[in-house]
């Protein structure tokens, strides 16, 4: 088929290249004629492991295109996916859905037959309905169709998640569109994916509610370590006595830093505002964000008291500064509140991340980065494991480190406190 991609961003550029994978002709389209140009060399603009490759692969094999001309890319194109951005409007906590709509205008301008047309981008409720007339003000109804097909990517797990979805979400009541976009779907629906077809609000609420409830679990057993803390029980034994459970299940029940990145911050932001637009009252989430939003600041005051109060002239190791492992993204990431406060305090704070120098830091006196472990944690008086990338699973400190009184703040929970014990190491866990 003849996929056009509006976006080269996460979403865009890793469903395109998948896509491609699968044998279709797809044009990816982005306005950064920068970006556009680096692709055509196969240079990634994000880090996501095994992308490069593909793009590679497919760009060679002529299934994948690059471009900036978005009418001819549309004229080309049977399929288009609206892939753009939707951050959280400034001084709200509603979307932004500027980008989605000047797109559709765009669109609306270049329809000679019939397209359909999908929001892959994570967008309120009514959204669609909104598309839709935008597009009919100038094109007949005959002539297109507007879809909702949200997509359930992780980051730094993005391309297998595309290869081996749990569910294909499809909203729309347009049989024709339905059976084309599960004759696209088909690859993936024979591996096992759960094909659904809803109305297209249904599947604009499927994703915000996925994202919201996934959020809750993670900000629920962060809760909980709080009070295992207290209490001297581990919060390790509590998240798998609760995830044996299959109505609960293990996944997203591991304590520790607040969650961030692209999706979770702005889409419980965004739901809540759906809910008060339309008067309902959405008091978990609502709590869930302001618990989350206070994270940071009781895993700094754990940090404080670690060091007893002394922060002045102490040399601080970050063990990753990214969100989550296997990502570059920054984006609500607890390091960005954390290294500040710490060299606002009068630390020396040393970082090292496998995706390198973030310029988040640079303007930070005292804040540096180091390019390999072994130099990052040398001196330090107290080391932070703030990302659970693999690099940092097997680290023999008593060996790499000179200081000799120095302190571990696991924040990952990734190892043993007996063992740590057993190395005289003085470890200090989440949850215990």
């Amino acid at each position: 088929m003849k996929l056009c991609m509006i976006g080269t961003g996460y979403v865009g550029l890793v469903s395109g290249v998948c896509f491609s994978d699968l044998g279709n002709d797809v044009i990816c389209v982005d306005k950064d004629l920068d970006k556009i140009n680096n692709l055509k060399q196969c240079i990634i603009p994000i880090y996501e492991p095994g992308l490069e490759e593909l793009v590679l692969k497919n760009f060679k094999n002529n299934r994948l295109k690059f471009t900036t001309n978005l009418k001819e890319a549309i004229l080309k194109s049977d399929i288009i996916f609206i892939c753009v951005g939707t951050p959280t409007k400034k001084n709200s906590s509603a979307a932004d859905l500027t980008q989605v709509y000047d797109v559709a205008k765009e669109i609306s301008r270049s329809i000679a037959k019939f397209k359909i047309i999908i929001t892959k981008s994570t967008v309120p409720v009514t959204t669609g309905d909104e598309i839709e007339k935008i597009i009919s003000k100038k094109i007949s109804k005959k002539l297109f169709s507007v879809v909702s097909n949200p997509e359930f990517l992780r980051e730094g797990e993005a391309i297998r998640d595309f290869i081996y979805p749990d569910r294909v979400v499809i909203g729309t009541s347009n049989k024709r569109s339905n059976k084309i976009l599960k004759n696209l779907y088909s690859p993936l629906i024979s591996k096992g994916a759960k094909y659904i077809n809803t109305s297209r609000r249904a599947a604009e609420l499927i994703k915000y509610a996925s994202n919201a409830f996934l959020a809750t679990k993670i900000t629920f057993i962060n809760e909980l370590s709080n009070l295992c803390e207290k209490i001297n029980v581990n919060i390790e034994d509590i998240s798998i006595g609760m995830g044996l459970d299959k109505r609960i299940g293990s996944r997203f029940l591991r304590a520790g830093p607040a969650y961030g990145g692209s999706c979770f911050p702005k889409d419980t932001k965004a739901i809540v505002s759906t809910s008060d637009k339309f008067k309902t009252n959405l008091s978990v989430i609502k709590s869930v964000i302001k618990s989350n939003d206070n994270r940071s600041s009781l895993l700094l005051k754990r940090t404080f008291e670690i060091l007893n109060n002394k922060i002045k002239n102490k040399k601080i190791c970050f063990l990753g500064v990214t969100f989550k492992a296997n990502t570059d993204d920054m984006r609500d990431s607890s390091s960005l509140s954390m290294i500040p406060s710490l060299h606002k305090k009068g630390a020396k704070i040393n970082y090292f991340d496998p995706t390198g120098e973030k310029n988040d830091f640079k303007k930070l006196k005292n804040v540096t980065f180091s390019n390999n472990i072994k130099s990052a944690i040398s001196n330090s008086d107290l080391i932070i494991i703030h990302t659970e990338w693999n690099d940092f699973k097997s680290i023999n400190f008593n060996k790499l480190v000179k200081n000799k009184n120095y302190k571990i703040f696991d924040m990952r929970n990734i190892y043993s406190a007996k063992k740590m014990s057993e190395q005289k190491i003085k470890y200090f866990a989440i949850g215990s």
